[in-house]
């Protein structure tokens, strides 16, 4: 799966970038259109909210993977969920009762993701994850768009896979941060299932095209995906 991050479209046109990555004559297109929700206190920089998710979800059909780097998220997340998301994900480092907030996203309709930075071990939140839809490991420090991959986080998707293989959780492994054509594959091998890529789509001349690159590199480097269409697009249940 594919999830171009609009961080790095251009914010006067989001319909039209939106519309760039879309399914269309020959091309898949995209499996869901990557969010960045961010409020200026969780991360130091501030991007847009509730009112232009909204917008978006009158835009497209591609379904919204809504990553919510705020503080408080357990009051404002169900918001996104009963706006219509496909994807709600919070930080594990700002949540309050990260298994009552993944409850109350799953009741307003949409799976629930917990994100973790990359200086946060994974093995605490264990048990806290069997809540939880979709694992979202951040291969750089969130707040801007355009780092670079940090290697190491690779080893958290290898816990996180082989705990997804042995059927001790029941969810799907998400990597963002500078995911392209260079590192894609390491994040394949280790086992991701979604990836989340923003310069390496907007900045190409053909975004639909750097999609499918994208996915082709991807499925060539290894792990093989269980996650179906229907899970992508949200026609089966949370």
């Amino acid at each position: 799966m594919i999830a171009p991050s609009i961080l790095s479209a251009d914010f006067a046109r989001l319909a039209e970038e939106a519309a760039a990555v879309a399914r269309g004559e020959g091309r898949p297109g995209s499996d869901w259109l990557h969010v960045d929700v961010m409020d200026g206190h969780f991360v130091p920089n501030l991007t847009l909210g509730l009112p232009v998710v909204r917008s978006l979800l009158a835009a497209t059909d591609i379904p919204l993977d809504c990553h919510l780097m705020i503080e408080d998220p357990d009051r404002w997340a169900v918001g996104y969920a009963e706006a219509g998301a496909h994807n709600v994900t919070v930080h594990v480092e700002a949540a309050a009762d990260p298994v009552r907030l993944a409850k109350d996203i799953r009741a307003a309709g949409a799976r629930a993701g917990l994100s973790i930075k990359p200086g946060t071990p994974l093995e605490p939140y264990l048990d806290v994850l069997r809540h939880y839809d979709t694992l979202l490991v951040m291969s750089v420090e969130p707040g801007f768009g355009g780092q670079s991959f940090i290697p190491d986080v690779l080893d958290k998707v290898r816990t996180a896979r082989r705990l997804v293989d042995t059927g001790h959780l029941k969810l799907l492994v998400e990597i963002d941060g500078g995911i392209n054509a260079d590192t894609i594959a390491a994040a394949a091998e280790a086992g991701v299932d979604c990836f989340v890529a923003g310069s390496a789509v907007y900045d190409a001349d053909d975004p639909g095209r750097a999609v499918e690159r994208l996915r082709q590199a991807a499925l060539a480097a290894g792990h093989r995906s269980e996650w179906t269409a229907a899970d992508a697009d949200g026609t089966s249940s949370p």
